[in-house]
């Protein structure tokens, strides 16, 4: 994993996420909390304070969206609906009947109609990287992932900006990172700019050195 830059969270690769999954993140609970935020692209905070009733039916049935209300946003800006994804449909069937009466995540006792904390996860996060040997990882490095993943696959800003929340471009930029192969392969697409008559690998022949007269 690439450390972290301008105090940013670190981005969690392929493999990073399925050690996470798979084997640091050690209960049902853990692994929904964290796989909403990384299939939502939202913050922990978000993630924390989901109502139960924006996730599941009456019938206990998990929803085709998943609100993400506006009192519980950043800066209190708009409610977001986001698609629930393969995955976390999968996670979210596994945490139904754990669910508490109000939130999704229930505090310390299963009726609590408290929400588990930030700092709460925070502290679970760290043990499950510590017990996987990953570095550098933060809370916000799942909703940096998720961002930078879009824009990798080349889902247009708008489209990211309409899922992650932020009040402009400028900002959800900030979030996105540029790996090597990328620019890489920005250079390598200048090569559509070719112009006509430039000489070719095997026209071209070294330059003998300079043998000094005797």
């Amino acid at each position: 994993m690439k450390s972290d830059r301008h105090g940013q969270a670190a981005i969690l690769s392929p493999a990073e996420i399925e050690l996470l999954f798979s084997e640091g993140l050690q209960s049902d609970r853990d692994r929904t909390l964290f796989g909403v935020c990384l299939y939502t692209a939202c913050r922990i905070a978000e993630a924390c304070s989901v109502q139960s009733e924006d996730v599941y039916t009456s019938t206990g049935k998990v929803r085709d969206f998943i609100n993400i209300r506006k009192a519980a946003t950043k800066g209190k800006l708009a409610t977001r609906t986001i698609p629930v994804n393969p995955e976390l449909r999968s996670l979210l069937i596994l945490w139904q009947p754990h669910t508490g009466p109000t939130y999704l995540f229930p505090g310390r006792h299963s009726h609590s109609f408290r929400h588990i904390t930030s700092d709460s996860a925070a502290v679970i996060l760290r043990e499950a990287c510590r017990r996987v040997g990953i570095e550098g990882v933060s809370t916000h490095s799942f909703r940096r992932t998720a961002l930078t993943q879009m824009s990798d696959s080349g889902i247009p800003l708008r489209v990211i900006q309409q899922v992650s929340g932020h009040r402009t471009l400028t900002e959800l930029q900030k979030y996105l990172e540029v790996s090597d192969s990328q620019v890489k392969g920005a250079i390598a697409s200048l090569s559509m700019l070719s112009y006509g008559g430039k000489p070719k690998f095997d026209e071209l022949e070294p330059i003998s050195p300079t043998v000094p007269l005797s």
